[in-house]
């Protein structure tokens, strides 16, 4: 092991772990310096077992014989041991999930290739809220769904939130970034999908209709939480789908949406 035993909070070595709780900071700096967190002992083993790399580790002393086995198979990677004190002024919040670890992101999947495979694939436009993110992909790797979509404006499905929400599903469920939306509606269609959008429309099949058709290839595409899918995206899909409500409820959030039409509509 690469015990580092922390005496300040001004520590240079642990610039990854700075400012945790200030969300869009890292939102910008975590994808540009091609890292990501990891937080608790269950994600890091997760995200180790999916083949991620540490950059480093980052816990309290109490913490290392939970976490010996993973240390002894990176003993070149850096473990900063520091007081609570110390660790909650570096990050801004108090560490009672374990260990921390700084990722090395792993490297983009091709999209062709992915899609090529899948029957089941998930497109996420513009969701913000890291919280529905990690749902998402904790119902589509329970449900059947090959593979999830992100639109350039999503959130990070590996924002440290999305990925304690998912219990670390984000590494097991393949995912692409998408570059050109609702451009790339197009590749969908080639590579044999229905595009199929849910939204409260006047000609919306219901969940059910949809389910029925057997499709053999099916992209299931879930809007923003505040103003749902675009207009462009709404124009360009085969087919609008909703789940018929009761008691005077108009919709799901869109979490709670994913995982009932995850389930009605696996191969």
């Amino acid at each position: 092991m690469s015990l580092e035993y922390l005496s300040s909070a001004d520590d240079p070595r642990v610039s990854d772990y700075t400012s945790l709780t200030d969300t869009s900071l890292r939102r910008r700096r975590e994808p540009v310096e091609g890292m990501y967190i990891a937080e608790s002992s269950k994600v890091l083993r997760r995200a180790v077992d999916a083949g991620h790399r540490p950059r480093s580790f980052f816990l309290a002393e109490k913490w290392l014989p939970d976490l010996q086995d993973i240390l002894d198979r990176f003993p070149e990677v850096p473990a900063f041991v520091g007081t609570a004190d110390i660790l909650e002024e570096i990050t801004g919040f108090h560490l009672h999930r374990g260990a921390l670890a700084a990722m090395e992101r792993p490297a983009p999947l091709d999209l062709a290739a992915l899609l090529s495979t899948a029957r089941r694939v998930a497109v996420l436009e513009d969701i913000v809220d890291h919280t529905n993110i990690g749902a998402i992909f904790r119902s589509a790797a329970a449900l059947q769904v090959d593979a999830v979509l992100v639109t350039p404006r999503c959130a990070d499905p590996l924002y440290r939130r999305a990925i304690r929400v998912s219990m670390g599903t984000v590494f097991q469920v393949p995912w692409v970034r998408l570059t050109d939306w609702p451009g790339q509606l197009t590749q969908l269609r080639d590579a044999g999908f229905v595009t199929a959008a849910l939204a409260l429309r006047e000609d919306s099949l219901t969940l059910d209709e949809l389910s029925a058709r057997r499709d053999e290839r099916l992209a299931l595409i879930l809007g923003t939480e505040g103003d749902g899918l675009s207009g462009s995206t709404l124009a360009g899909v085969d087919l609008a789908v909703r789940i018929p409500m009761s008691g005077g409820v108009d919709s799901l959030n869109v979490a709670a949406a994913s995982a009932v039409a995850f389930w009605e509509c696996r191969p």
